[in-house]
């Protein structure tokens, strides 16, 4: 049975499909310690579904198997592409006027795209398990902690940037679980392979992988340009260069993604519209406008106000003269939180032309 739902998902498009029981994740204490210490930030979902997160049999009743499955993001430009500190500041500092946006969310929103391929392989799954069989799929949705279950798995490993890595993909690939009452046996667990590399940490622009394996998300680029609702902290606001929707170094800079590969599911959904645009064209969308824009988009999450907030801040960091009468156009927003920005990527540019 094992076999057919693997060959069934890899037909499907998924990069890889691995397996692990329901057990609670061994990493269940560090998770309740690590919210107890604020590391989380205002994402209060966390800590609202913490008993489930930690425990599969809440969410599923008689749960027997965790299917953990990959799915790939890398382009076929980036893969095998290797970045250190030096090479990703000289790049951010060319780019004038210009935003970046994290590679994952340089497709259509990947939560619909797995999820369509996700229903038909649950399906799949309920019908060789038999008339009892109860399953359910999650796409980086449900209160799991799908990192740990997909080590356990062997589907790769917990890199000390915190984020999961495959000896197949390295970094750039999506997690998905079907969560079911099939007994199905275990794949072997994934070890470490780290080593003594400390690429990611030294990469991470705001010092936010504190130590190896532990991250302080309220230092985090994607953390402050996606999930804060509010101001991003004024200490902080120029270490986050021209990105204006997550980050991407410490994944960047990881010497396993010179065995990344093109995702033949997520191929087809790239948005290259989403590279590198142009910031002063952002900045001047209204809320219509928005929404249009990034239709079907993993941007949306953040609403028109955080993702001009987030405009606002690269403008004040790479931005020239000729951003000025957007901002200051923006800068009367009637949406405080745009205003705000706005106004202080004006004082920074301004102080550059002294």
């Amino acid at each position: 049975m094992k076999s057919a739902i693997r060959q069934r998902a890899l037909e499907l498009g998924f990069d890889d499909c691995r397996f692990t029981t329901a057990a609670p994740p061994e990493s269940a204490g560090k998770f309740q310690n690590w919210l107890i210490g604020k590391n989380h930030g205002e994402m209060q979902w966390l800590e609202r579904n913490a008993e489930k997160r930690v425990e599969p049999e809440k969410i599923l009743p008689g749960v027997q198997t965790v299917i953990v499955l990959a799915a790939s993001y890398a382009q076929r430009d980036s893969c095998s592409v290797i970045l250190d500190q030096a090479t990703a500041a000289h790049h951010e500092s060319r780019i004038t006027n210009h935003g970046t946006i994290a590679r994952y969310a340089q497709f259509s929103d990947y939560h619909d795209v797995l999820g369509e391929r996700l229903k038909l392989l649950t399906k799949f799954v309920d019908e060789l398990g038999g008339v009892n069989a109860r399953s359910l799929w999650y796409v980086d949705t449900g209160p799991i902690l799908e990192r740990d279950l997909a080590q356990r798995a062997g589907l790769g490993f917990a890199g000390k940037h915190t984020n999961l890595i495959s000896r197949k993909l390295g970094n750039w690939f999506f997690l998905a679980e079907i969560l079911t009452t099939v007994a199905l046996a275990p794949d072997a667990p994934e070890k470490n392979h780290c080593g003594h590399c400390t690429r990611c940490l030294s990469a991470c622009p705001t010092d936010a992988i504190t130590a190896p394996f532990q991250l302080d998300a309220r230092r985090c680029i994607s953390y402050l340009t996606i999930e804060l609702k509010g101001s991003i902290p004024v200490e902080l606001r120029p270490l986050i260069g021209n990105r204006i929707y997550g980050c991407d170094d410490c994944l960047a800079a990881c010497p396993w993604n010179r065995f990344a590969r093109a995702g033949k599911l997520m191929e087809p959904h790239a948005r290259t519209d989403l590279r590198q645009p142009d910031l002063t064209k952002l900045l001047g969308l209204s809320d219509a406008d928005f929404k249009s824009r990034f239709a079907n988009s993993p941007l949306l999450r953040t609403k028109r106000r955080g993702f001009l907030r987030n405009v606002g801040v690269a403008l004040g960091n790479v931005g020239d003269e000729s951003a000025l009468p957007a901002l200051q156009k923006a800068a009367a927003d009637s949406e405080p939180l745009i205003a705000e920005h706005a106004q202080w990527a004006i004082r920074q540019i301004q102080g550059r032309l002294i």
